[in-house]
């Protein structure tokens, strides 16, 4: 495939620099490298996936921006923890929240960003014939996403209070898992329905 054709190529170099200076920056004296190590860990794994596949199986400018975003909050998380980011620190204080909600945006945005990942996937290997029976595919497996993360969230806690402490970033609300997943499945909704005709018209252009 062409370097004209495929958005990948034409990016490659800015979605690159981010994510390579936003990883460094992350990886330079964070709040402790375990749960660094296992909030990265999606982001560069994802990256190398995105490596692999760009010629064969290449996804519109949109998809490769929404990964990006998400990979970007992923580390911004490992390197202060999703409880202590200093913005939503200034957000709680100035809006009188209870807890410091960064977590929420992670979580809404792992509802957002797969579900566009999916939705690409699914209509380019043509799976569906109905847009009725695809939505209601992306949005149950956006779900499945968020519940399995939140087994991971789980085993860490089994296997190292230390770092489930960090990863976990419950910060004392009991309702924490149940929220998680709500954002995510509000993220996947919002998705579908108001990224769903930019993909399309970007699916045509590939």
């Amino acid at each position: 495939m062409s370097d004209v054709s495929n958005p990948w190529n034409r990016n490659a170099w800015l979605w690159t620099g981010v994510f390579l200076a936003v990883l460094i920056w992350s990886a330079i004296k964070p709040h402790d490298y375990p749960t660094w190590l296992l909030e990265v860990m999606p982001a560069v794994i994802g990256a190398l996936v995105l490596l692999l596949t760009r010629s064969r199986f290449p996804l519109t400018p949109l998809t490769y921006a929404l990964i990006l975003v998400h990979c970007v909050i992923l580390i911004v998380g490992g390197h202060y923890t999703y409880a202590e980011v200093p913005l939503f620190d200034w957000i709680q204080e100035a809006l009188d929240q209870s807890r410091n909600n960064y977590d929420k945006l992670g979580h809404f945005v792992q509802g957002f960003v797969p579900a566009m990942v999916a939705r690409e996937v699914v209509v380019v290997k043509g799976v569906f014939n109905s847009a009725s029976w695809r939505n209601f595919f992306i949005v149950c497996f956006c779900l499945a996403v968020s519940a399995f993360y939140e087994l991971i969230e789980w085993w860490v806690a089994l296997m190292s209070d230390e770092a489930a402490e960090s990863f976990l970033g419950t910060q004392g609300y009991i309702w924490d898992t149940q929220s998680d997943m709500a954002f995510a499945l509000t993220g996947a909704l919002l998705a579908l329905v108001f990224l769903g005709r930019l993909q399309d018209r970007q699916l045509k252009v590939l």
